[in-house]
């Protein structure tokens, strides 16, 4: 009879299994995207934002629902299909205010009674509102000599009627990410909705508030009062080399509207300062600061400004990982913030009194964090590898973990997914080097499979336990794949002196992390067939993947997504140039020897691995030009390759049926370059 039963038992699970699918693109693209989301004053009520994507269209929709805190079916607050973004809800209302068309809306919490707050031709890109709900500061690009939205139509229509397109640039930086900047700059804005009047705050301004790069979705902010403001902004006179972001506060109660306000720095680190949150019983702005000038990854402190002493303290000095997004507890007595912490992005709260920190969440990727009026709940977006962001809530006394949205657990339910497992090998000099693995679906422990061996880019990054949109794990292993994926020097969440040794060491100790990562889960692990190993890498794991070419032929094949081939002339065609100068030690006429070093182009004639290259031609931070010069190199030197070029993409493939393409382009490298057993 036990038999019976367990032979039962083995086949409703075997029957249960083969209803799962493993993950599929289109599942990829059809998943439910939570992006921003805002509790209500009262605590009871979540607006948030979700994406949803249509393959056949190409194209995303943004639509904005709502959802009981403490759980329950969700309804739609707003869908019109003309995009909805960043709800929030007006503070001592039940009303929700929302982006549309680049103007600010306001409706009620049914959907009903929408009005347009805003009616700007600048249009308004992000906002806040004050704690009284009175004001809103907004920012939104403008030419800066341009003291009214007529004067700014009136340029546009004239760029616009031109017959020349040409543009003259007498400095850097003309161009970032993937946008030509041209001659607007982001101003932040005060408005007052009761009259409808609006004022520049930084009137004249030749430099943008949010800054271009390396800030936050946090970087402009009312005090609790509503007298003050603080916000974030670059002032160097040479933007291209600078990460000297810094925080400002300006005086609002006594603005008058056609008067030039002035504003007070606070921050005094070289390096990068952002973020700024005031604490709720207003004595204190506490904000991320790095101190090296010029390096972007350098460890982000949590530093704490004394309003009344105009002091500064920093909090974070003696935890050795990189804090990101703060908020303050009801009572101004502690923060909670998230930092990477090996594979996970955990939760923490300081004290800032004695310093004493506490980890709330310490597993999967957490991030956005929002704290209730009562002080006593946290809502945070949390994913893994198997689960897309969802929002859940947690007491702060880190107790009472709770699932509250399930936008995907009806096509999650059908997809077979393995969870992410770790393994640590010994990297060079003796370092401890973490690798995530994720074995296929239906994975059979007897059965051999093939590998794909993934690098990340940054290179100051990580592989985390995450749901990614692009580069995603799960869907790497999904065509019967083993994938591991390392965390080699140069990788967060494993302490600062970790991160800072990939630099002017781009392929030394990260390389032989690498190898040996590599070595060790082919000798661990038995079910990887070591007859069929593959590589691929983005922007750094790209560079990686070049370099790789060069000096092994271990893998059957690579794939090199917007990697740096040449390291001189990827100087000369990206933005943010302290990228490279803090890299290679200096411009390449300082540091000519560290340039050519760690230039996979000096090593391009030990090529023998076909590779597959993508590359894009709205990518400036690494230029088209890179993916071309290492396509002609392979070519010349009669090495198997293919070029998947994207002249509608950046440095990321965003588009659905681009995306689409790009997965079939890898999977079927890899399968014409597995070897049967035979071979």
């Amino acid at each position: 009879m036990k038999q019976f039963f367990a032979c039962l038992f083995f086949i409703i699970t075997n029957l249960s299994a083969q209803t799962k699918s493993p993950l599929t693109v289109e599942d990829l693209w059809l998943m439910k995207r939570l992006e921003s989301f805002d509790i209500s004053p009262d605590g009871k009520f979540i607006a948030f934002e979700i994406t949803s994507y249509d393959m056949e269209a190409n194209k995303g929709n943004h639509d904005i629902n709502i959802i009981n805190s403490a759980g329950g079916t969700m309804r739609t607050l707003k869908n019109s299909g003309k995009n909805e973004t960043n709800p929030q809800f007006r503070p001592g209302t039940d009303l929700i205010s929302y982006l549309l068309d680049g103007q600010i809306y306001l409706c009620s919490s049914d959907g009903s009674g929408e009005k347009k707050l805003t009616d700007l031709y600048s249009k308004v890109n992000d906002y806040v509102w004050s704690a009284d709900g009175k004001k809103i500061l907004f920012t939104s690009s403008v030419y800066p000599d341009c003291e009214t939205q007529d004067c700014n139509e009136k340029r546009d229509n004239e760029k616009d009627s031109s017959k020349v397109k040409a543009n003259i640039f007498t400095e850097l930086m003309y161009r970032h990410w993937d946008q030509w900047r041209g001659e607007k700059r982001s101003h932040l804005f005060l408005f007052d909705p009761s009259n409808n009047e609006y004022l520049d705050l930084i009137p004249k301004s030749k430099f943008d508030v949010p800054p271009v790069a390396l800030g936050s979705d946090n970087d402009f902010v009312f005090s609790p009062d509503g007298e003050e403001a603080a916000f974030v902004m670059n002032t160097s006179d040479f933007l291209a080399a600078s990460t000297n972001n810094d925080v400002f506060i300006i005086d609002l109660k006594n603005l008058k509207y056609g008067t030039i306000p002035s504003y007070k720095k606070i921050s005094q680190s070289k390096g990068n300062d952002y973020e700024p949150v005031y604490s709720p019983d207003g004595k204190y702005i506490a904000f991320l600061s790095l101190k090296r000038e010029g390096f972007e990854s350098d460890k982000h402190n949590i530093v704490l400004y004394d309003r009344k002493s105009e002091t500064l303290k920093s909090l974070t000095d003696n935890l050795d990982l990189s804090a990101d997004q703060i908020i303050w507890s009801k009572d101004s007595k502690n923060i909670f913030f998230t930092a990477d912490k090996k594979i996970n992005r955990a939760v923490f709260k300081i004290d800032i009194s004695s310093g004493k920190i506490d980890t709330l969440i310490d597993e999967n990727f957490n991030s956005d964090l929002a704290l209730t009026s009562d002080g006593k709940t946290i809502f945070v977006k949390r994913q893994s590898s198997v689960l897309p962001y969802e929002i859940f809530s947690i007491a702060v006394n880190g107790k009472d973990l709770k699932q509250i949205t399930f936008l995907n657990k009806e096509r999650l339910s059908k997809i077979e997914m393995n969870p992410v497992e770790t393994f640590w090998s010994d990297g060079a000099e003796g370092a401890k080097v973490q690798s995530l693995l994720v074995k296929p679906p239906f994975f059979d422990p007897k059965k051999k499979y093939p590998m794909i061996f993934l690098i990340h880019g940054g290179p100051q990054g990580n592989w985390p336990d995450e749901f990614h949109y692009r580069w995603n794990i799960q869907l790497f292993a999904s065509k019967g794949y083993v994938v591991v994926a390392p965390n080699p020097r140069g990788s967060t969440g494993y302490g600062q002196k970790f991160t800072d040794e990939i630099s002017r060491d781009w392929g030394g100790k990260v390389y032989t992390d690498l190898m040996n990562a590599c070595d060790y889960a082919l000798e661990k692990f038995n079910f990887i067939d070591k007859n069929n190993i593959f590589a691929a890498g983005a922007s750094y794991g790209g560079y990686m993947i070049d370099w790789i070419e060069g000096h092994t032929d271990r893998f059957n094949a690579l794939v090199s997504h917007d990697g740096v081939f040449n390291t001189e002339s990827a100087y000369g065609t990206t933005e943010e140039l302290w990228f490279p100068e803090w890299e290679f030690g200096g411009t390449p006429w300082e540091s000519r020897d560290i340039y050519e070093k760690w230039s996979p182009q000096r090593f391009i004639q030990n090529a023998k691995t076909p590779m597959l290259l993508v590359h894009s031609a709205n990518d400036f931070r690494v230029a088209e030009e890179e993916g071309f010069q290492l396509f002609t190199s392979l070519q010349r030197l009669g090495v198997e390759s293919k070029l998947l070029y994207f002249p509608d993409e950046s440095h990321f493939v965003t588009k659905p049926q681009n995306s689409r393409l790009w997965w079939n382009t890898i999977f079927d490298w890899f399968d014409q370059h597995k070897k049967s057993e035979m071979q």
